[in-house]
């Protein structure tokens, strides 16, 4: 029997679905799943859902005013006195004194952490890839700070990242605090920051073909993914697509079937919409169509709990579902590392380099971010998976002292 691998935000599920929950999305029983998780990583889930109330209250503690009886329910803790024990338990001191170690005050309405991660990582040219292809009303990119709307389990959120002094600054705007920990896993997701980058780069800077092009511009990281749902949709209408086209068409489904605001943030104005939304949208394509039904409805699953396995076979019984498409997918929404992406443009690529592309497993997709820097490849790029290193300058909007996360 195949063990069940542990993912990040087990403790999200638990304490949102219980052990229970979390066993069924993972296909196993509470005593398998507890027994493999101790066996990976020292704790059971219980005890992961317990460390990340910790980091949440943490976070909400060092980075604001909000009263610790606020605090402690919005960090998912059942009582005061639970918080005030665990708080004791994980960091060996008192709620009041880790408000104490905190940075100051935040603008109203803002929670600003520092989301960290192992160097090298050009920030810079992460968020100009993400920005290259914003979409207006959900998302927006200035040439320094990136911004876009989450819909998260309690209520809609904006964040606003950009980068800092070895870390990313975010800046959240949130409904309900008790989406804090959900939003900052979103944005670590979203910007690959858990990626061991230095080992990463070691391997490909090793191979003879490549290597130069790593040297050039170490710390390219892969994009992640905000939304599943959002992220499918636009990957299956981006297939052999101009970039403006593909634009205009998210933006008219963003203002005609998306949710607005409560506050609108600058450009930032809806939600992506719903998938059940979508499911019967002439303008979504036969394909988009289909895709949105199946995650509608809960035949694929998409999430950090499915298996990556079961969801790439399903993608291909969609039809009109391209390669191209699915590897995609598999690349930023399921965080493979190790994809080629299919079609001419990286054929040529690799024939430019005279390179052998099997040299690059596990790590074929970082790759293909290198790649995708060789002129005249530019279909190589899922949603602008390059773009120019843009200069970095101070941003009015996010205050540069937060907490670390």
């Amino acid at each position: 029997m195949a063990k069940p691998r542990p993912r990040r935000g087990a403790g999200m599920v638990v304490d949102r679905e219980g052990v229970a929950g979390l066993a069924a999305r993972l296909g196993y029983s509470p005593r398998q799943v507890h027994r493999q998780l101790v066996a990976e990583v020292g704790a059971g889930p219980q005890a992961l859902a317990r460390t990340r109330r910790a980091q949440t209250a943490r976070m909400l503690l060092e980075s604001g005013p909000l009263p610790i009886s606020d605090v402690a329910f919005a960090a998912g803790f059942a009582s005061i006195r639970q918080f005030n024990d665990t708080i004791r338990q994980v960091y060996a001191t008192t709620p009041s004194r880790l408000r104490g170690a905190g940075n100051g005050a935040q603008p109203p309405g803002v929670t600003t952490v520092r989301l960290a991660y192992r160097p090298p990582m050009d920030v810079p040219a992460l968020l100009a890839c993400l920005g290259a292809r914003a979409v207006p009303g959900i998302e927006h990119y200035d040439g320094d700070a990136y911004s876009r709307s989450l819909s998260l389990p309690h209520g809609a959120g904006v964040i606003t990242l950009l980068p800092g002094a070895g870390h990313v600054v975010c800046a959240l705007r949130l409904e309900d605090l008790r989406d804090l920990a959900a939003a900052v896993q979103r944005c670590r997701r979203l910007l690959d920051l858990d990626a061991d980058q230095q080992a990463i780069d070691a391997f490909l800077g090793a191979d003879p073909a490549l290597g130069p092009l790593v040297a050039a511009r170490p710390g390219l990281r892969v994009p992640g993914c905000a939304d599943p749902g959002e992220l499918a949709i636009r990957t299956v209408l981006s297939h052999r697509t101009r970039a403006a086209t593909v634009r205009d068409l998210l933006a008219g489904l963003v203002s005609t079937y998306g949710r607005p605001l409560t506050t609108p943030f600058g450009a930032i104005t809806h939600m992506f919409p719903d998938m059940s939304a979508l499911a019967d949208t002439a303008s979504a394509g036969r394909t988009g169509r289909e895709l949105a039904r199946a995650l509608a409805d809960g035949t694929l699953r998409l999430d950090t709990g499915c298996d990556p396995a079961q969801a790439r076979e399903q993608l291909r019984d969609i039809p009109g579902m391209s390669r191209w498409a699915i590897a995609c997918i598999q690349m930023r929404l399921l965080g493979d590392p190790d994809v080629l992406l299919p079609g001419l443009p990286v054929r040529r690529a690799v024939h430019r380099l005279a390179a052998d592309p099997g040299r690059w497993r596990p790590w074929r997709s970082y790759a293909m971010r290198h790649l995708a820097l060789i002129p005249d490849t530019s279909g190589i790029r899922p949603h602008a998976m390059s773009a120019a290193r843009p200069r970095p300058r101070h941003h009015p909007l996010v205050t540069r002292g937060a907490v670390r996360s």
